[in-house]
């Protein structure tokens, strides 16, 4: 139709690297002429002193930017700083950032949408997150019976699976991307998408919206994503591209198919009696009852409490536990009849509550620890929440602020503890900040603790059929075998059971390979060295038993089964009792 093209330059994670960037800019240009804007993905600040001086003079004025550039926000909690509104603003004198999400429409016509940061799943998100809500907020104003689609799509993060039916990317693609950016692709059909922040250049062959011979021709998508900038090993970082606006184009031209298009990655078989694309949702699992590890669903044993054989710090705890179970039974709105929300039990209306530092028996002044204002809550009963009325109390071994240690019921080893988030949280991924920095001191306090018994400490997770996250750790001694083959016995076994067990990069979140909702099975060595399973269907519940009880671990093979370990009350009175003691000088919680 004769439409002038838009001239365009995207970029990679800049990282701070402002100067480097606009002087391959101003090369560029005087080579090829004007570009009429350029787009950043992933991290655009840096954290260093350096990069902090480099803006300062862009900032201030002292330099300016060649070219209109438009920025997404911080994709890390050290780069918020930079960014004064989350609704977007002029950074800089021709240095724009677009905002947390949204869609921005040039003079052109020119459709640029946009999300910020990495994928999160708290409400509301940090701020250098994306949230669930955020993208269906994004998604459901644009997507009608008359929407093609949009021009660009600007994401840090990559869609998960994006590289099926093309070319493969140099990444490691079982660690790479997300799904929420994969069905928000889906659903926006961009003409271009780009991303940053895996540090590798990857233009993947353009792929098809629509089915052909089922539905009206449509659009291909590009998906490119871009390095660093001035990355050593020199990959491409900066991608220069002409583009007509979508409503500007020939609808014939528009909808126009290269030879080498291939088949959408992200589209799945549509489900019978399904209208339209779905939504952006997560999977659930299907929850294995909570009967095993150390909470008994069953009737409650009478039990004298024996207060005059205790010492002074096991009465502190059994105050702290009933202090903290309180505390959670109030947020979860468990109070009495008549009582007000949040009242102490024999407490009368109006009165002030006590005060978190009551006295102990004795005499002794002991302030709890700060608590969340309100912790996560289940949906329905759940008997790992340290509230419930039924947790076995006298298997309890440590309490903290945000998680608890205790023996496992039907242990492996007299010393095999659990650790669990005192709050409401199905699986690490979930976890909040705060309870992620109490839980990494509790493991480092019982690496500290299994090795003074000569023993190294093995960690695992299973997030499948199961409501509450139940971290395990089992103590194998150093004398029975090496991590080497601590490792090899794992791999081997998860072979043997078609299991495909990988070794996770020490640099890799978890939640990037595993977002909350996502079934997984995970073990960390005392090395550090990480091992990670996403369940499908049929895993074996007690895969992490096994592989530590078989001959070549433990060698008691007879008790992979929590519940083929079963003891009376007392001698679990006995075994926690003597772990408490043994544990106390690692006990960070016990200190003043």
């Amino acid at each position: 139709m004769g439409e002038q093209a838009l001239r365009v330059l995207a970029c990679g994670d800049v990282e701070g690297r402002i100067n480097a960037l606009f002087n391959r800019v101003r090369t560029i240009q005087k080579k090829s002429g004007q570009f009429d804007l350029l787009l950043c993905v992933g991290d655009f600040f840096g954290s260093s002193e350096e990069a902090q001086a480099e803006w300062e003079e862009y900032k201030s004025g002292a330099k300016k930017a060649p070219i209109h550039t438009y920025v997404l926000g911080a994709a890390s909690y050290e780069t918020v700083k930079y960014f004064p509104s989350a609704d977007g603003c002029e950074l800089a004198e021709n240095i724009i950032y677009l905002g947390r999400k949204g869609v921005f429409t040039g003079a052109s016509g020119l459709q640029i949408a946009y999300v910020s940061g990495r994928e999160g799943h708290q409400e509301p998100a940090p701020a250098h997150c994306f949230s669930p809500k955020d993208l269906s907020a994004l998604v459901e104003p644009l997507v009608n019976s008359k929407f093609k689609g949009v021009d660009i799509l600007l994401t840090s993060q990559w869609p998960r699976g994006v590289w099926q039916y093309g070319n493969n990317p140099e990444v490691d693609t079982r660690f790479c991307g997300v799904g929420s950016i994969a069905s928000l692709a889906n659903h926006l059909r961009p003409r271009y998408h780009f991303a940053g922040m895996e540090g590798v250049s990857y233009e993947r062959l353009p792929y098809r919206n629509h089915l052909v011979l089922q539905e009206n021709s449509q659009h291909v998508s590009r998906f490119i994503a871009l390095a660093a900038v001035n990355n050593p090993a020199k990959k491409k970082y900066l991608y220069a591209f002409n583009v007509i606006p979508m409503k500007n184009m020939d609808p014939v031209e528009l909808v126009k198919q290269p030879q080498d298009v291939t088949e959408n990655p992200y589209r799945k078989p549509a489900v019978a009696g399904q209208k339209g694309r779905p939504g952006i949702t997560f999977p659930t699992e299907q929850e294995e009852p909570a009967s095993q590890f150390f909470f008994d669903l069953g009737r409650r044993p009478q039990h004298q409490r024996r207060q005059q054989h205790q010492n002074q710090h096991q009465k502190n705890r059994e105050e702290r536990l009933q202090q903290q179970q309180q505390y959670y039974q109030q947020h979860q709105g468990q109070q009495e009849p008549g009582k007000e929300p949040g009242q102490e039990p024999g407490q009368e209306p109006g009165r002030k509550r006590p005060s978190e530092g009551d006295r102990f028996p004795g005499g002794q002044h002991h302030q709890l620890p700060k608590l969340p204002r309100k912790p996560p809550q289940p949906t329905g009963p759940c008997w790992f929440c340290l509230a419930s009325p039924e947790v076995e109390k006298h298997l309890v071994v440590s309490i903290g602020t945000h998680c608890y240690l205790a023996l496992a019921k039907g242990c492996l080893t007299p010393d095999h503890l659990l650790l669990l988030p005192i709050g409401h949280y199905q699986s690490v991924v979930e976890l909040a900040s705060e309870v992620v920095e109490e839980l990494d001191k509790y493991k480092s306090a019982l690496r500290k603790f299994y090795k003074s018994l000569g023993k190294r400490c093995v960690l695992f997770e299973r997030n499948y059929r199961s409501q509450h996250l139940q971290l395990q750790a089992v103590p194998v001694p150093l004398d029975k075998c090496a991590t080497d083959d601590l490792k090899e016995a794992f791999m081997v076994q998860a072979q043997e059971q078609q299991i495909e067990l990988m070794e996770i990069p020490e640099h890799t979140d978890l939640k990037q390979i595993a977002p909350p909702g996502t079934p997984y099975f995970y073990v960390e060595l005392d090395s550090g060295e990480k091992l990670f399973y996403r369940i499908k269907k049929n895993f074996p519940l007690q895969f992490g038993r096994e592989v530590l009880a078989s001959e070549s671990v433990l060698n008691i093979p007879t008790r992979a089964n929590w519940k083929d370990c079963k003891y009376t009350r007392e001698e679990e009175e006995d075994m926690t009792k003597q772990i408490r003691s043994k544990f106390e000088p690692f006990d960070f919680t016990m200190e003043d």
